[in-house]
C-alpha cells in the first residue's frame, strides 16, 4: 500500500491527477442494487432528479465556479465500467450470495453512460437536474453529490498555504483516530462507512476507510462505496433507499393504490433478490404509519434501517412492533444511519446492544468532519445538507414525507395529499444538520 501525502496532493492537485468521478463503481452499492430492480421492472418510467441544498444559508454558487463544475460533470459522462470492474461485479460475493448481479444486467451496465444534465444558477444556488428514463437517470445521484461536495472542499482550501494544509489534515486524522479508539471499546460493534455522498473528497474517504479497517478490525463491516470495497477487499454494504417508494407512489392511480405502494416496493425487491437483502426502509411516508398498515409478511424480513426518525424512540417502536407480531427482536437487525457521530453511536450501542442485533452506517461525520481543524476560521469546511432526490416521476410530483418534515420534499399540495392518505402519526420537525 502506498501512503498518499493528502495535504500535498490537495495543495498540488490538478484535474488530470484528481478528476472527481474516477469510476462507474465510485458509487454506493444500494444504487446498483436498486438499479437492477428498476432495470428489470420499471426501466422506462420518466423521472427527474434534482439537487437540493437544505442549508439555504450556504450559497454554493458563490464559492464553486460553474465552469469547473460543468467540467467535472462532463468528465463523469466519459466514465464507463472497465473490464476489471465487470469481472469483479460478476464474480464477487455480496452478502454471502454469488452472482447477485445477473450477467444480463452487467452487460447492460457495461455500455451505460451518464445521460445529459441541466445546469443553471438561481439566487446563489446551483439548479442541477437529470431527466430521462428511470434506469438511466438514477445513477447521477451519487456522482452529482460527491462532485459538489469535493468542489466545495477544494474551494475552502484554495487559498490555504502548504503548512496550514498539513495542520488541517493532521488534526482531522487525529480527530478521526480518537473516535476509532472510543469505538474500539464497544465489544459487539458492527459499523460501516456510508460517507460517499457528502465526503470531503475521494482520497479522504479512502483514508478513512483504511483507518477504520486497521483500527477496528472485524468490527468494521465494510463500506457502501463499491470502488473502495473492491480496492480494499471489503464487503459492499447497502440495500435500498427512498427513491423506490417515491417513484412507485407516482405510479398509483388512486388513494388506495398510493397507500399500498410502499409494500409493492418490497414485493418487487423480493422478486429481484429471491428473498435476500430483506432490510426495510420504512420512513418515506412515516415509520409509524408504515408499521400500522404493514402486511403480515413484512414481519419476516430481516430488519429495518432507521433514517429520519429519532433513533431511540424509533428503535423502541420497532422492538415493540416485532414483539406484537410474535417475532423475537434479538433475532432482528436494526441499522442506525442518520447523521450519526461518536456520542450518539455510543449511546445507541449501550441502549440496544443485546436487545436486538444492531449495526451503524456512519456517513458525513465520518468522511467530512473537519470542524475545528483549521488554524484560521474556515466555515466552508463545514458540510451543508445536500441531497439529490427524484422530484418528478411518471409526469407527477414525487413526494417524501419522512419522519421529520424538515426533510420532506415535493409540492405543498402533494405533501398535504400524502399526509391525508398515509396519516401523520409521530411525524414531527427537527433541525437538519447533514
Amino acid at each position: 500500500m502506498t501512503t498518499i501525502n493528502l495535504a500535498k496532493r490537495v495543495h498540488d492537485h490538478s484535474f488530470k491527477l484528481d478528476p472527481i468521478a474516477r469510476s462507474m463503481l465510485d458509487t454506493d452499492v444500494y444504487k446498483l442494487l436498486m438499479l437492477q430492480t428498476i432495470w428489470k421492472e420499471f426501466p422506462d418510467v420518466p423521472v427527474t432528479f434534482s439537487l437540493i441544498n437544505r442549508t439555504r444559508s450556504v450559497r454554493l454558487a458563490d464559492r464553486i465556479d460553474i465552469g469547473e463544475l460543468r467540467e467535472q460533470l462532463d468528465h463523469a459522462r466519459t466514465v464507463h465500467l472497465s473490464k476489471r470492474e465487470r469481472i469483479w461485479l460478476a464474480g464477487n460475493t455480496f452478502y454471502g450470495k454469488e452472482r447477485l448481479f445477473t450477467p444480463e444486467f452487467i452487460e447492460w451496465l457495461s455500455s451505460y453512460r451518464y445521460p445529459e444534465y441541466g445546469l443553471d444558477v438561481h439566487d446563489g444556488q446551483f439548479v442541477i437536474e437529470f431527466e430521462g428514463k428511470w434506469s438511466e437517470a438514477t445513477l447521477w445521484e451519487l456522482p452529482a453529490l460527491s462532485i459538489i461536495s469535493e468542489l466545495r472542499s477544494r474551494a475552502a482550501l484554495r487559498d490555504v498555504g502548504r503548512f496550514e494544509m498539513d495542520i488541517i489534515y493532521a488534526r482531522a486524522k487525529a480527530k478521526l483516530w480518537e473516535k476509532v479508539e472510543r469505538l474500539n471499546r464497544l465489544p459487539n460493534l458492527r459499523i460501516a462507512d456510508f460517507g460517499t455522498r457528502r465526503r470531503h473528497g475521494f482520497l479522504w474517504q479512502d483514508w478513512c476507510v483504511e483507518a477504520l479497517k486497521e483500527g477496528l478490525g472485524e468490527k468494521f463491516t465494510g463500506t457502501s462505496n463499491v470502488l473502495l470495497a473492491m480496492h480494499h477487499d471489503l464487503e459492499a454494504i447497502g440495500t435500498n433507499a427512498h427513491e423506490l417508494p417515491m417513484v412507485m407512489a407516482t405510479l398509483a392511480d388512486s388513494d388506495e393504490e398510493l397507500l399500498a405502494s410502499p409494500y409493492k416496493v418490497l414485493e418487487s425487491w423480493q422478486r429481484t433478490y429471491d428473498g435476500n437483502l430483506l432490510i426495510v426502509l420504512p420512513d418515506a411516508y412515516g415509520t409509524t404509519n408504515f408499521l400500522k398498515k404493514a402486511p403480515d409478511w413484512v414481519r419476516h424480513w430481516s430488519g429495518f434501517r432507521i433514517d429520519s426518525k429519532n433513533p431511540v424512540p424509533g428503535a423502541e417502536e420497532l422492538i415493540e412492533w416485532w414483539v406484537s407480531m410474535g417475532e423475537n427482536p434479538v433475532e432482528k437487525l436494526i441499522i442506525f444511519s442518520d447523521s450519526l457521530d461518536i456520542d450518539e453511536i455510543e449511546d445507541l450501542y449501550h441502549r440496544f446492544d443485546h436487545r436486538s442485533r444492531i449495526a451503524f452506517g456512519w456517513g458525513t461525520n465520518l468522511t467530512n468532519d473537519f470542524r475545528g481543524c483549521s488554524p484560521t476560521p474556515n466555515p466552508d469546511l463545514e458540510m451543508p445538507s445536500l441531497i439529490c432526490k427524484v422530484t418528478r416521476a411518471n409526469g407527477r410530483d414525487a413526494v417524501k414525507l419522512s419522519d421529520n418534515l424538515e426533510k420532506a420534499t415535493g409540492s405543498q399540495d402533494e405533501i398535504k395529499r400524502y399526509m391525508r392518505v398515509f396519516g401523520r402519526d409521530q411525524i414531527s420537525r427537527k433541525p437538519v444538520t447533514v
